[in-house]
């Protein structure tokens, strides 16, 4: 995923359709919100709890896009250039836990 690209798309998105950003904590409000629905389903789909009929036909991708989304708006909003960020958070990532994992005996 280009991330740099889709801050481009969701920022065109809120001027065309969106009005504007909701405010920074509106939008942490609404991203709670949906990592709630991305839980309730995990929960009850493959989880211990049983899934209610209604749910059944909740789209998992789409939800996670809906954090996703916010997440975006969050960043546009801020000025963070997520694509940077990611790009340093994965270059750490790398470096600290290269054999970290592969040396886990849980993991085993």
């Amino acid at each position: 995923m280009d991330i740099k690209n889709s801050q481009l798309i969701v920022d065109t998105w809120i001027k065309e359709h969106g009005v504007r950003y909701f405010n920074e904590l509106t939008n942490m409000a609404q991203l709670t919100e949906e990592v709630g629905e991305v839980a309730r389903i995990i929960a009850r789909r493959y989880g211990e709890q049983s899934e209610k009929e209604s749910d059944k036909d909740k789209d998992l991708g789409e939800e996670l896009a809906d954090v996703v989304f916010v997440v975006l708006c969050l960043a546009n909003q801020t000025g963070i250039d997520l694509q940077a960020s990611f790009d340093k958070k994965m270059d750490k990532k790398t470096k600290r836990d290269h054999d970290r994992h592969h040396n886990n005996e849980k993991l085993k």
